[in-house]
């Protein structure tokens, strides 16, 4: 369903009651971009715009991953009535969906018009049913196992994804494109630029900008053609590109994209391309239970020996060394 015919994003004056629930893991910056713009609009209108509480799931403060705490104001209850409810979750999250949690998230969207997953937040929707149907999202590193986890659902690699009265969002930058979408639409692009404004963010995106793995930031002003390479590099993980094939895609000469990278990233894209292949091994290691063979295979090693080899010169230790003990 696109978020234009549902209610909460077609224009409206009324102020907007929104409960924001916080689980301890969640990002800082999941938490600020979801909480900010609510303030900072009713900042620049002069009105209560927004209304919100964040509560947490027992009523005590939550902790995020950089280790400051969130304050709330009590404990979750899902009879409360509301106009919206956000679920900011991060490491850790998918477990605490395995708790009588997922009922009561069934319960509480009888009483809010929507519901939105933030980042692993996502996840306690999917595990409560409430994706099933729906077009969702969630981060891109968890992607693969998102999809895997909830085949009913039509999982997309958007920034953010409104889908009725259920949304999603992949992270900190797209929650912020989402608040401001919800703005724009329902109190105009006046208060929405004026928003963005506060926090100079002149890089608004569509929801169904794609996630990127390489946050690329201003690097088309440094050579248009390397944010081009880097974007190619990332969609060509399991099956890696030689540098010169790359280069050609680039409208390139080898030896022209390897002079770009020196001096723009510091090494060559050879280099760089097999550092973003382990980076993507790294944390397939650290955050699932995939076997090495299988994580060395989609990071586009021909073996897990080669792979093995490889991980230990750039890390300093095997594979196996980073495997979360349980």
């Amino acid at each position: 369903m696109n978020s234009e015919v549902c209610s909460l994003f077609l224009p409206n004056t009324e102020p907007l009651n929104v409960t924001v629930l916080v689980f301890s893991g969640a990002s800082l910056m999941c938490v600020a971009s979801t909480i900010d713009p609510m303030r900072a609009a009713n900042r620049v209108s002069g009105t209560s715009l927004f209304k919100w509480q964040v509560v947490s799931l027992d009523g005590l403060p939550t902790m995020t991953t950089c280790g400051l705490p969130i304050a709330v104001s009590g404990q979750f209850n899902p009879s409360e009535k509301g106009d919206m409810l956000l679920v900011v979750g991060g490491f850790g999250t998918a477990d605490i969906a395995r708790t009588t949690f997922t009922a009561n998230l069934r319960r509480a969207l009888h009483n809010y018009q929507m519901i939105g997953g933030i980042e692993a937040g996502s996840w306690l929707l999917g595990r409560a049913g409430l994706l099933s149907g729906r077009k969702a999202t969630t981060h891109w590193e968890d992607m693969e196992e998102f999809t895997a986890e909830f085949p009913d659902a039509d999982i997309r690699p958007d920034r953010y994804v409104i889908d009725g009265p259920v949304f999603t969002s992949g992270g900190a930058s797209p929650t912020f494109d989402l608040m401001l979408h919800l703005i724009r639409s329902r109190y105009g692009m006046s208060v929405a630029l004026d928003v963005a404004s506060v926090f100079i963010y002149d890089e608004a995106h569509a929801s169904n900008d794609a996630q990127p793995l390489v946050s690329l930031g201003r690097l088309d002003d440094v050579h248009p053609k390397l944010a081009i390479a880097i974007r190619l590099m990332e969609s060509h993980i399991e099956r890696p590109l030689t540098v010169g094939a790359i280069a050609k895609r680039c409208g390139l000469s080898a030896r022209s994209l390897e002079k770009i990278f020196a001096k723009a990233v510091g090494e060559g894209p050879g280099r760089y391309y097999l550092r973003l292949r382990l980076k993507v091994a790294r944390r397939l290691i650290t955050d699932t239970k995939s076997p090495l063979a299988d994580i060395a295979a989609r990071a586009g090693f021909s073996s897990a020996a080669a792979f093995t080899r490889t991980f230990r010169s750039f890390e300093g230790k095997p594979p196996s060394a980073f495997r979360p003990i349980h």
